[in-house]
Order: C-alpha cells, then sequence, then structure tokens
C-alpha cells in the first residue's frame, strides 16, 4: 500500500509539473526584460509648511538626524529612452529642529494638566518616521549611463513619532487675551507635546530623481522626494500649518540582473 501511496503521488507531482511548465514560462518571458537592482541611500531635509508664516519668527536651530534607505527596483524598457522603474523601500524620514515663534497656535501639557491657546517663546520638534515605499515611475535615457526618473509615490507608516516642548515663553491661554501662563527652559516648567498618534498611516507624494550607472553592476543615484499629502491627519487641527515631508536622498546601487 505505501508502494502504491508513493507510484500515486510521483504520477500527480510529474503531471502537475507538465501543466505548470508553460505557466514557469510565461512568468520567465515576463521576468526576464526586467533589470533589478538594489539602492542604499542616505536623506537629508524636513517636514515644513509651503511658505514661512507669520507665527514662526525665526530658525534657531535644525539638526540632521540619519535617514535611511534601502530598497529593490525592478526597471523595464520599453525603447531606447522610455521605461518603467517601480520597487519597495524601508526607510525612514526625521528631522530635529528648533524655532523661536509668536502667539503660536499650541496644545501643551504640563503637571498633568493639558493646555490649549497661544504661545510665544521657542519650540523644539523632533519628527521620526520609518516606512514603506511603493514608488512608481517613468524613466527616461540620457544616455547609457544616466537615466532621469520621475512619478509619485505610496508610503505606509510602521513608526511615527512628533513631539516636543515648548519653553522660554508664556502662552494665553484660549486665545490671544487669555490667562498668562508663563513657561520655563526645565523639565516640569516647560511644556510638552506628543502629537504622534495623530500622523497619517498613508502618505503620497512625488518622486524626481537620476540615476548614474558608473559600471555594468554599480552605480550612483541622487533623489527628491516631496509629499503631497499633510503628514498629519485631516481633522487635526493643533498644529496650524499643514506640514508636507521634503527630502534629498543620493546614495549608490547595485545590478543584481
Amino acid at each position: 500500500m505505501k508502494r502504491l501511496s508513493i507510484i500515486i503521488l510521483s504520477l500527480v507531482m510529474t503531471a502537475t509539473a507538465i501543466q505548470a511548465e508553460p505557466l514557469l514560462k510565461s512568468v520567465l518571458g515576463f521576468l526576464k526584460p526586467w533589470r533589478v537592482d538594489v539602492h542604499l541611500g542616505y536623506g537629508i531635509g524636513g517636514t515644513a509648511p509651503i511658505g514661512m508664516p507669520a507665527t514662526i519668527r525665526k530658525l534657531n536651530k535644525f539638526s540632521l538626524t540619519p535617514n535611511l534607505m534601502l530598497g529593490l527596483d525592478a526597471h523595464r524598457q520599453f525603447d531606447e529612452r522610455w521605461g518603467f522603474m517601480t520597487g519597495i523601500h524601508f526607510e525612514n524620514k526625521g528631522m530635529s529642529i528648533d524655532a523661536t515663534v509668536k502667539n503660536y497656535h499650541m496644545e501643551i501639557t504640563r503637571g498633568g494638566q493639558t493646555l490649549d491657546g497661544q504661545f510665544t517663546g521657542g519650540v523644539t520638534t523632533d519628527v521620526t518616521a520609518w516606512m514603506f515605499t511603493l514608488p512608481l515611475q517613468a524613466t527616461f535615457n540620457v544616455s547609457n549611463k544616466v537615466q532621469f526618473k520621475l512619478g509619485p509615490y505610496f508610503s505606509y507608516l510602521t513608526n511615527r513619532s512628533f513631539k516636543g516642548y515648548a519653553y522660554n515663553g508664556y502662552l494665553r491661554v484660549g486665545n490671544p487675551t487669555g490667562e498668562k501662563v508663563e513657561l520655563g527652559s526645565k523639565e516640569g516648567e516647560r511644556g510638552d507635546y506628543d502629537f504622534s498618534d495623530h500622523l497619517r498611516r498613508f502618505q503620497w507624494g512625488i518622486d524626481l530623481g537620476v540615476d548614474w550607472h558608473v559600471t555594468k553592476r554599480f552605480g550612483a543615484f541622487a533623489d527628491l522626494s516631496w509629499g503631497l499629502s499633510g503628514i498629519h491627519q485631516s481633522d487635526f487641527h493643533t498644529v496650524e500649518q499643514t506640514l508636507f515631508p521634503i527630502y534629498g536622498t543620493v546614495g549608490v546601487s547595485y545590478r543584481i540582473r
């Protein structure tokens, strides 16, 4: 009985392989024209409103944070000039910034009490977001070594953080003429805030870049991604300006096939 079962199983597997052979050839035929590259990059940028609002009076400090990108991209050429590129990227976009503001709408927590109003003084904000990104780009070959690319991207955030504190100033509770609450610079004196839960899980924008194929296997690239969806959810109004992620990335590439 055991031998008969083995024979039957072998016949079934052989028949399945014969039937699957045309499908396998079709899949391999579809993948054959695609070039596959690994990209490793470092990004610089931040989240910012379009145009500096009057309530932000001075940018005191902008600190670079390690923004890394690891991507696997597939490219298919349609003719000598035009092609299409897509893939999956795992990346983070973050920044650390300190600014002086006046009559800036804030919601802070101090001593277990939540206060909402207009703040004048210093504000420090740290933003970190880890995400998977799907780019969909048209490509154009300038030469055999240089290729431009342009198209939308779609990101899903796996980890998100938007927090900071207000210090060395005062908060007018409710409106510009409300009760005045003084804030210091030490922990317990300043006003903390954490708006991480109000960051969008899904974000999208436009990605513009250029690839330089240095050798057959190795290359370099530069990308500029401009978010078109604000980083906060549409029903979140504590931060009065819409903030967009704008980042430039440079790095190296390696062609797998």
